[in-house]
Formats: structure tokens, C-alpha cells, sequence
């Protein structure tokens, strides 16, 4: 069963129909909606402000979700996935986004809906990434546009996907 913590009297919030791996861990002040999953030695750490995530979110292994103490929580919208040691910090992600591999994402930044932030990008403090953009690099910048096609390949496939593989997880 996943570490799941109480910090400063807030204890996280876990909606209907998740999956947290055995080796995830949730601190403090964290609340997710419905069919979210959190995998392998993934760390959502509500111990200084609140994360809030949305429905269908995909925290993939190795991720850290974090904030700012008093100054900076963490936002996810519905349908976002984060990947493979992304590291998202005191931030707002919309709707319908897809967190590359590898990627940051600092302080104060907003990615806008339906935005793919691609593996290795580095949003600096304040970044905003308009919706429907594709960010890239360090430090990360506007490299194009996602496109309808790209949207249903990538950022919708994906976050089902992720509903479906933590289907084969559940008892």
C-alpha cells in the first residue's frame, strides 16, 4: 500500500476508482478527483501549501509534485499526464496536458490547456504557456503548436491509457 501521510493535520484525499502504487507517496494537504493514478516511487508532497488534481490524472513513476510554503500551490486540471520524473512545483496545469519525461515545471508558472510541455523542458519561475502550445528546451520555449491530430495521438491517448494500465493494478 502507498505511504499515504498526515502533515499539520491535513491528510490527502483520494477519489473514487484511483490506483497509488505500493511505493507512492502522499503528504499532507493533496486532493485528487476520480481515476487518477500515482505510480512507482512517485511523491506528491502536500506538507507546505495544497496540490489539488483534477479527474483522470497520471502521475508516472518517479515524479515529484511539490509547492512553495505559503506562496506558490500546486493546480492540475482533469485528463493531465505527468511523466517519468517530471518535477512539477507550486504551479498551474490546466486542462488536457501532456508533462514530458524528465521535464520541470517551477513556481508560478501556468500551462495552458491542451499544451504539451516535451520531455526535458525547463519552465522557468512565472513561465505561461498558452494553451494549445508546445514548449521546449532549456529554458523552455514556444517551439509550436499542437495540432488536432497531435492532441488525440498524444495528450488524449495517453491520459487513457494510463486510466486502462491502472485497470490491471487494481484487485
Amino acid at each position: 500500500m502507498a505511504l499515504i501521510k498526515e502533515v499539520r493535520g491535513k491528510t490527502p484525499v483520494i477519489g473514487p476508482d484511483c490506483f497509488l502504487a505500493e511505493n507512492a507517496t502522499l503528504v499532507g494537504e493533496v486532493e485528487m478527483g476520480r481515476e487518477c493514478s500515482i505510480w512507482f516511487q512517485a511523491v506528491i508532497r502536500g506538507d507546505v501549501h495544497y496540490i489539488r488534481m483534477g479527474d483522470r490524472v497520471n502521475v508516472q513513476d518517479g515524479a515529484v509534485i511539490h509547492c512553495t510554503y505559503q506562496k506558490a500551490p500546486t493546480e492540475i486540471g482533469n485528463n493531465v499526464s505527468i511523466g517519468h520524473k517530471a518535477i512539477v512545483h507550486g504551479c498551474t496545469i490546466e486542462d488536457n496536458v501532456l508533462v514530458g519525461m524528465g521535464s520541470i515545471i517551477m513556481d508560478h508558472c501556468v500551462v495552458g490547456s491542451g499544451s504539451i510541455i516535451a520531455a526535458g523542458a525547463v519552465l522557468t519561475k512565472g513561465t505561461v504557456v498558452p494553451g494549445g502550445s508546445i514548449y521546449a528546451g532549456v529554458p523552455a520555449k514556444k517551439i509550436g503548436e499542437v495540432d488536432p491530430d497531435l492532441r488525440k495521438g498524444e495528450i488524449e491517448r495517453i491520459a487513457a491509457a494510463y486510466v486502462t494500465y491502472s485497470g490491471w493494478f487494481k484487485p
